[in-house]
């Protein structure tokens, strides 16, 4: 399983911004990163070569993982997507809208009671 930062380090900043600029501008989103997936890889390649970086993304309602591929260039920096790895955190970390409930309910059918657990979005 991934390792998931909670707190962006100062010399990915500029490329975790760049990358949550493109998405949201891409998807027509209003997402924050609230996390970094295997951050320590893409530390330790600093900003000054290509890397693939993991972003756990909140929305408010919806949490999800993105994985990009950032290359510096003179002015910025060339954002790509790439397809996360099978062993990582799941794309969708949350259910639609209007899954929960209708899950709930399928459940609370064929059990006395259930339990939920959350954590960033994963349940």
């Amino acid at each position: 399983m991934a390792n998931v930062a909670h707190e962006i380090p100062v010399e990915l900043q500029p490329a975790a911004d760049a990358a949550l600029a493109w998405i949201n501008r891409e998807r027509g989103t209003n997402f924050r990163i609230t996390g970094l997936v295997d951050a320590e890889e893409a530390f330790c390649r600093a900003t000054e070569q290509p890397m693939e970086l993991g972003s756990v993304l909140c929305d408010g309602e919806l949490c999800q993982r993105e994985q990009v591929r950032i290359e510096p260039t003179g002015h910025g920096f060339s954002i790509s997507a790439v397809e996360a790895g099978e062993d990582s955190i799941p794309p969708l970390l949350d259910p639609p809208l209007g899954v929960r409930a209708s899950w709930l309910d399928d459940q609370l059918e064929k059990h006395d009671f259930i339990l939920l657990l959350f954590y960033r979005g994963l349940w």
